[in-house]
């Protein structure tokens, strides 16, 4: 089931089964049938965890999402509520205990489960309510780091990165120093850490006070990892902002990805009959799993757009070709084996299907003549081009009443390009915005400038220029179909916080030290005593193993760019990836936006 989490260089199966054990001991505690009432937010982050089979074999016979008034019957004998600690929360769970029905029988036993920690403002919460008594056990699940692929992991915790740049709330930094911790339970000490930004200096010190505060963490596991890489996100604020060009990238961008699931439109996916009038179409979305257990998704993924269709027609070929054998397979030992290879040939050719149907539906946006010009606008702020003034096509969209959200990443990939834009540059734009989308919005441009995304020019020097050419960020000659370097997931832009992680690999931040200082936050290095007899003796031509670790979100571009940079037969390192949160520009914006509700009179 899972072996892709087995396949990568690190074997993450052994931090799904922590999860599971973890949640198969609570369950166990609670005697009898159960129910659970999701916190619906939680259920596809708990998906990739434990299948329901799991969930039933302890007696939970019963799942209702969690929502005011009463609990839907259910002859169980425990009811437990999964809930991340938040208070709107606490009322619908008080709603529901105090609307139970005290004189029925046999009674039922409430429990609750905090993910990922318990909170002391919701359990006195809930007793001021008077209902905290009704919970016959109250416990928390660390659910810190979820494995979402053979390389990759995250949190999922939406709001982390508004938290910390926006509220100074530090919490998520703290769950990432914890599971980081597990993480060095599972798979031993991480020698050397690196850093560049306030958050990860932060990350940083609680991962060492809690080594401290706890000597006995302090295990014999040979260590797995030789480098943990932590990056602030605000450290490279641009790579979002940006169009991401890879086939898992766009996917996201325009369909975006839930858990390694997407919906998408029906129609394309409907199985077409001879004869048959588009009568019966379906209607509810196609759900589709994309995760490397998938062999041709694992190939294409991270392929420049562009380069995905030449490979789906050469699959296409195979496959025909393999079908065909079967007219030569003469005796039984051949059709025997013919037979056996079968169920792959079909799974082979249902994959197939699927990702032409996704390919055909990404190019119908991709040649579009607005995805084209909004696409030439980034891509000549992100090479340096009139990032100083009002931009025309931007004008446009707004006298247009384009989706907001795609103004703001223009406006905002320009400040940034830009060092921050002009004073009278920035009242233009806000002025244009707030008249044409309405006032409402002034709360959510006064947070990206918090955010440091739309903002004036202070200093009066633009550094990206610097920055731009220092780091190579922008490559005119990139090769899409055989690429040579990260640039080719943007189609010309190497990410800044790839290229950060690169640098660091060979030749060393040192060689950049005048660039890291123009980017924010502190840079640093951090080295963890490791017990003797487990310092690592490097075979010839084995590869480090470095976990890159984004505070604040990241991108399947970036993705992209670091298994890129695995797979390259001289790289010396693999990467694995960790996040707070996958995020695209659009679910990144979204965050940061506030909603003014109107007047009630």
């Amino acid at each position: 089931m899972a072996a892709h989490l087995s396949s990568g260089r690190v074997n993450l199966t052994a931090l799904r089964e922590a999860g599971r054990r973890e949640l198969r001991e609570f369950l166990d505690k609670c005697a009898g049938s159960k129910a659970i009432v999701w916190d619906e937010y939680l259920t596809g982050p708990f998906g990739l965890i434990a299948q329901y089979s799991l969930l039933k074999e302890h007696e939970v016979e019963k799942m209702f999402t969690l929502k005011p008034g009463r609990l839907p019957p259910a002859d169980v004998k425990n009811i437990i509520f999964f809930v991340r600690p938040k208070l709107e929360l606490m009322d619908i769970i008080t709603d529901n205990v105090l609307r139970e029905d005290r004189g029925r029988s046999p009674q039922r036993d409430f429990h609750i489960l905090f993910v990922p920690r318990r909170s002391l403002l919701c359990e006195q919460w809930l007793k001021e309510q008077g209902v905290l008594g009704s919970f016959i056990h109250r416990e928390q699940y660390s659910l810190d780091l979820i494995p979402f692929d053979g390389d990759l992991l995250s949190m999922e915790s939406e709001s982390a990165f508004k938290e910390c740049y926006l509220e100074s709330d530090q919490t998520s930094l703290y769950h990432a120093a914890k599971g980081l911790m597990t993480l060095q339970a599972l798979y031993g000490t991480i020698p050397q850490i690196f850093g560049k930004g306030d958050c990860a200096r932060h990350v940083a010190n609680m991962m060492i006070r809690m080594k401290r505060e706890f000597p006995g963490s302090q295990n014999s596991i040979f260590p797995v990892f030789d480098t943990l890489l932590l990056l602030d996100r605000n450290v490279d604020l641009l790579t979002p902002l940006a169009t991401q060009l890879t086939y898992e990238g766009l996917i996201d961008e325009i369909y975006g990805i839930q858990n390694t699931y997407v919906k998408l439109p029906p129609e394309k996916f409907a199985p077409k009959k001879q004869g048959e009038s588009g009568k019966d179409l379906p209607t509810e979305p196609k759900k589709l799993q994309l995760n490397s257990a998938e062999e041709l998704y694992a190939e294409i993924r991270d392929k420049n757009f562009n380069a995905v269709g030449s490979v789906l027609s050469k699959k296409a070929k195979i496959i025909s070709a393999a079908f065909e054998e079967r007219h030569h397979a003469k005796t039984v030992g051949e059709i025997k084996q013919f037979v056996s290879q079968l169920p792959h040939m079909q799974a082979a050719r249902s994959s197939l299907a699927n990702h032409t149907s996704i390919a055909e539906l990404i190019k119908d946006i991709t040649t579009s003549e607005d995805f084209f010009d909004n696409l030439t606008v980034e891509q000549e702020f992100m090479s340096g081009i009139d990032t100083d003034k009002v931009n025309n096509y931007i004008e446009d969209c707004i006298a247009q009443k384009h989706p907001l959200i795609k103004i703001l990443r223009l406006v905002c990939l320009q400040s940034v390009c830009n060092s921050g834009l002009k004073q009278k540059v920035l009242d233009h734009y806000k002025r244009e915005i707030l008249q044409t989308y309405g006032y409402e919005h002034i709360l959510t441009l006064n947070n990206l400038e918090k955010a440091g995304l739309l903002k004036p020019q202070t200093s009066g020097r633009n550094n990206y220029p610097t920055i731009r050419k220092t780091l190579r960020l922008w490559m005119d000659d990139v090769n899409e179909q055989n690429p040579n370097d990260i640039s080719y997931v943007y189609s010309g832009y190497a990410p800044l916080s790839v290229r950060l992680a690169q640098l660091l690999a060979r030749p060393g931040w040192r060689s950049i030290e005048e660039v890291l200082k123009m980017l924010p936050g502190p840079h640093f290095e951090e080295r963890q005593q490791l017990p003797t007899g487990l310092q690592k003796k490097r075979q010839h031509g084995e590869n480090r193993v470095t976990l890159v670790f984004f505070l604040g979100g990241v991108t399947y571009a970036e993705i992209a760019a670091l298994r890129f940079l695995s797979q390259m037969e001289d790289g010396g390192t693999e990467y694995v990836i960790a996040t707070t949160k996958l995020i695209n520009g659009t679910t990144w914006i979204k965050s940061l936006m506030e909603k003014l509700e109107p007047a009630p009179f």
